[in-house]
This record gives structure tokens, sequence and C-alpha cells, in this order.
């Protein structure tokens, strides 16, 4: 089995390196807008969408021609550009992203190498086309051959993402278990088994720092050195939050896996639960700022950045995961099967008023979840 990975090192530049990375970062984001405004222009004129690469790529010497500066850039950097402007729109029509959007100063920031790189692991340093050798905190051994490295600046700090090949044994699990989980807010997730993961709350825990850095940014001139600086510390603080809350994930998804060789969890659409309350001009909604403190607590604990990380993580050990449809999982009573809302009249207690069955709420939802992958196991029954 061919398997695909990626490691993710933090680079250790000098002052020229980081000066023209930032320099091949700008000319990749320059090379993506030009395209993507040429391509609207094109479609604005003559009311169709021919995309290609090949047809795009055969503007990058005039645009060189146009903009010097460009030059100073790999090329295949910037014919990296133009392949990821490819999948935007390739994502777009397929309907699995957004139309794709214009790319601002500061805003991932990242260039990709296919080829003409360099890695030497026991050195701890690899060799990048125009930059030379760049140290790297050499954090784990990596497997297999690497494909190509993609350097990304983020809170200050610049990172070379490599990604490798390698073929692996077909593995079997090491368990024979069946697992339920329920996400929630109160509780990030809660097996079956009773088992209980709690909700780390990044975001929540930075909420009063990151308020009072914006504050102090509102109070500075826009674009001064002071400015920048303070934009840099709430940059800084993003990424520590995300860092929290993707090591708290990476960490709980490894233990679920590696415990339960067949995982059940359920289909939730989240972009459907997470949206705004506050309705239009003339029908304004109702209880918006409850709902605004809802979908950020929602937001925070990143359910489909879970399940696609158990499910990678899964097929890598030779397991699985079913999704399961999550309709009346939190309002059926495991015991008698009655369903009512009023099973649940709290967010923590659940209490049957049919057969007096008392639990927990969401152990009660991932029982019910586990009793629906049966389901599906047993009978076919599809999401």
């Amino acid at each position: 089995m061919k398997r695909l990975q990626a490691y993710k090192f933090e680079l250790m530049p000098n002052g020229e390196q980081t000066r023209a990375m930032r320099q091949y970062a700008g000319c990749c984001r320059v090379v993506y807008n030009k395209a993507l405004a040429w391509q609207n222009a094109q479609y604005q004129a003559n009311n169709t969408f021919k995309f290609g690469y090949t047809k795009i790529a055969n503007l990058l010497p005039q645009w060189k021609d146009e903009v010097v500066w460009l030059k100073d850039a790999p090329s295949q950097t910037l014919q990296q550009a133009l392949k990821n402007l490819e999948s935007s729109f390739r994502n777009f029509f397929a309907k699995r992203a957004d139309f794709p959007k214009f790319k601002k100063k500061g805003m991932s920031d990242s260039f990709r190498f296919p080829q003409g790189f360099k890695l030497e692991q026991h050195n701890n340093r690899l060799f990048l086309p125009k930059l030379g050798w760049i140290r790297y905190r050499n954090s784990r051994e990596m497997l297999g051959v690497a494909k190509n490295i993609t350097v990304s600046q983020k809170g200050g700090k610049w990172y070379a993402s490599i990604q490798t090949e390698r073929e692996v044994a077909q593995t079997e699990h090491t368990t024979t278990s069946i697992v339920g989980v329920d996400v929630g807010v109160a509780r990030f997730a809660t097996l079956s088994t009773g088992q209980v993961f709690e909700a780390v709350n990044s975001f929540k825990q930075k909420q009063t720092r990151l308020a009072r850095y914006q504050r102090a940014l509102s109070r500075k001139v826009k674009f001064s050195s002071h400015w920048k600086k303070q934009k840099g510390k709430i940059s800084k603080l993003h990424s520590t939050i995300a860092n929290i809350r993707k090591d708290y994930l990476h960490k709980t998804t490894t233990t679920i896996s590696q415990n339960h060789t067949m995982i059940v969890i359920e289909d939730l659409q989240i972009s459907n639960m997470s949206k705004s309350a506050k309705g239009t001009i003339e029908a304004k909604g109702r209880n918006v700022k409850a709902k605004s403190g809802l979908n950020r607590s929602i937001l925070d604990q990143v359910w489909f950045e879970f399940r696609r990380q158990l499910e990678y993580k899964q097929a890598w050990a030779g397991g699985s995961v079913i999704a399961v449809n999550p309709r009346n999982t939190s309002r059926t009573c495991p015991c008698c099967q009655h369903v009512a809302k009023e099973n649940r009249l709290t967010q923590a207690k659940f209490e049957c008023v049919e057969c007096g069955y008392a639990e927990n709420a969401d152990l009660v939802g991932a029982i019910n979840i586990l009793a629906a992958g049966h389901a599906v196991l047993a009978c076919g029954v599809t999401v």
C-alpha cells in the first residue's frame, strides 16, 4: 500500500534567507492574483470558463517582463502557484470549496519546490534552490522518499512541510473493539465505554488577551511600526491557540484510534450548525448573542478536523470509521427506545419519561451512536 505522509519542521534561516523567502512568497502571491484576475476578465468578456495550467503558464514570461522582480523567484515556485489556482477552480466546480479569492499580503504566505531540493537528516539541514542550505529543528525521523517541499510562514516563523511517499504493508488492527463517539461543547468527546475527553477550549482560554491585543491595535496608526508590532503579537497568539488545539486533537484521535478497530461517529453538518442567527433587516434573528457564543464554542472544537484525523489514522492502522445519521441520538432512550425531546431537558442529564432511565446525556448519545453503527453493519443502513 502506498502511503503519502507529510512531515513539518521549523526552519532556522539567517537574515538573508528570511528576506528571500518573503520575496518568493510575495512573487507567488502576485502570480496567483494576476492569473485569477486574468481568468475573471476572460469570463466577463466571453462568458465562458476555460482555465488550464498550460494556457495560463504561457503568460508567465510576459508577466516577468512586466514585473521585473518576478525573475528573482525560482520559476518552479511560480508554476506551482498556478497549479494551486487550478486545483482551487477544480474544487470549486466539484462543489468542495468556494470560488477562489485573491490572496492578501501576510495571509498564508507559502511557496513549493517540487524538485531541486536536498535533505540531510543527520546534519539537520536541507537545501532549497536559490536559498542554499538551511538548518531546521529535526524533531522526528522522516520515513519515505521526499516528493516536494512547501515552505510557509506562520506567526513570524518559517516551516518546511515535506511530503513523502513510501510502500507499507497492509496492516491489521491490534484490537477488535467497536466504540461510539459523541462530540459536544461541554465535553469534547464521550465514548460509549464511558471514557471522557474534556474540552480544551484553547480560543476561550485566550479570548480575553486576544480582545486586549485587538483593542490596542485599533488605537495605533495603520501600517506604522507600532501597528505592525502589535499585529505580530495577534498573529503569534492565534498561532498559539491553533497549536494547542492541534496538539490536543492529535493526542485524542491517536488514543481512540489505537484502542478501537471500528469507530462510529455522527455525520454532522457543521456549517449548518454554526450559521449566524442575525437574520435580515426585515426579519431580525432571535437570541443572536447566545447563538454567536454557541457558534464560537462549536468552531473551537473543530469537529471536522477530529473526524478527518480519525479517518486517516484508522486507515493507516487497519481500522475503519462509520458515520451515522445524528437524528434523535440524544433523545432516544437506550433501554426502551422511547424518543421524545422531554427525555433531555438539560444539557448534561438524560431521563427517560417512559421508563425512568437516567444517565449522562453525552454517554447516552454515544451508546445510541454505537447502536446505529451496529445497524449499519448488520442491515446495511446508510446515512
